[in-house]
């Protein structure tokens, strides 16, 4: 399927979800009855996101083993995996100072006047095995298997780097068999991957659709400010991220970011970021990143470098805090930006992972938990934009990363 007709087929079926959508929530008899109906809409998007994450282990795998042993041997792992951090740290500074600014200056929380509960509603989210100490304790797999199974890329990328860097160890050419196995195992997975990208279109509408069906169009009105405010931050978001690239890039960035324009609309269209990934692994080819660079970044970027989620965590701690008329101080709005960025890093492999940081975060500042249920409604919507903004901050810093490395390898010839 060409790019231009996936693109078009990916359009019409917004179009025509948020058109099903409205008619069926119109004509639903009840809120159950409404409920129903998006249920069946929501078994097409369950089996598209199986099928993604079928291919997601075994394509991570694949890549990050091929591309270590291309670098023949780990001393570039440490110098890619220190740029990786540096950049994601940073970015996730950004990103957060961001949404604290502009809900400062637009207060779009202020006036809903909430009321705040004597005993807290449930949320219907489980944190509790959220935390920072059962994140990095989680890390190390105890099983490649059960890794796999789960689909944890952060402790299959562990296993990955282990395993390429043995491999790369023991194979003096580029002929062993486990090798040339792994090559195959990557051509083979693309092949499948693009499979699976054609029911692509039927898991868009059947998103779009379910999300209206529930909450009809009015939901968009009445949170028009907040989600007009929210992608006005990420517009500033893009604009930041491209700005850094281009100090880096110069103006290839921008064929850059027509390369991502697919993989960035299907993240869009789908709040899935792993859907976008192996057309982002091929537009990055295409821009010249190694794939010694984009195999082991993009991995490490789930867990580590979510500028978009970073952004909403910002947003929604603050719209709450302002809708229950609770006063925050500037330095205790830094306290709780500083807490996102470092309690957000567990958010890997945790359902409705934005909201459950949220969920997790609120207490600990003593803001009200059913908060959480002001964003709940609308949060199909908000995803939609920070898992594509997420997808372009991780394609332009494996693209920084990249030219680093270029940089510093030229530097090592030249002496």
């Amino acid at each position: 399927m060409s790019r231009n007709n996936l693109m078009k087929q990916i359009l019409f079926a917004i179009g025509l979800g948020i058109v099903t959508g409205w008619g069926c929530h119109h004509y639903a008899s009840s809120p159950g009855n409404a409920k129903e109906i998006a249920s069946y809409f929501s078994i097409i998007t369950d089996v598209f996101l199986k099928l993604i994450k079928m291919i997601i282990a075994p394509l991570v795998f694949a890549t990050i083993v091929s591309g270590i042993v291309s670098m023949k041997g780990s001393s570039s792992v440490g110098s890619i995996a220190l740029k990786a951090m540096t950049w994601f740290i940073s970015a996730a500074i950004i990103s957060l100072f961001i949404g604290m600014s502009l809900v400062n200056i637009f207060k779009p929380g202020v006036g809903l006047n909430m009321v705040i509960p004597h005993t807290d509603v449930a949320t219907g989210l489980s944190t509790s095995a959220f935390s920072l100490k059962a994140f990095i304790s989680q890390i190390f797999p105890t099983s490649f298997a059960g890794a796999m199974a789960n689909n944890d890329i952060i402790q299959i990328l562990v296993f990955s780097v282990f395993f390429g860097s043995a491999l790369s160890f023991i194979s003096k050419d580029g002929n062993h068999p486990i090798i040339v196995f792994i090559e195959d195992l990557t051509r083979i997975m693309f092949r499948v991957t693009e499979y699976v990208m054609k029911f692509t279109p039927f898991a868009v509408f059947s998103a779009i659709a379910a999300a209206i069906t529930v909450e009809g169009l009015g939901l968009i009105y009445d949170y028009g400010k907040l989600i007009g405010l929210f992608y006005l931050g990420l517009v500033v978001l893009w604009a930041c991220l491209f700005a850094v690239g281009y100090l880096f890039l110069g103006k290839p960035v921008f064929t850059l970011g027509k390369l991502i324009y697919e993989p960035t609309a299907l993240a869009f269209a789908t709040a899935s970021s792993e859907s976008a990934y192996p057309k982002t692994m091929d537009a990055l080819t295409k821009f010249g990143v190694p794939k010694k660079v984009s195999s082991f970044v993009l991995p490490l970027g789930y867990s580590f470098n979510l500028d978009g989620s970073m952004m909403y965590q910002a947003f929604a701690v603050l719209f709450i805090a302002q809708a229950y008329n609770i006063p925050l101080s500037f330095t205790e709005q830094v306290l709780i930006l500083l807490t996102l960025m470092v309690t957000s890093k567990g958010m890997a492999g945790v359902a409705r992972a934005s909201v459950v940081v949220v969920a997790a975060t609120l207490p600990m500042f003593n803001l009200p938990e059913s908060g959480i249920l002001l964003i709940l409604g609308i949060d199909q919507f908000l995803d939609m934009g920070r898992t594509a903004t997420n997808v372009v901050g991780n394609s332009i810093s494996a693209a920084v990363i990249a030219k680093l490395e270029d940089r510093k390898k030229t530097k090592n010839t030249v002496r």
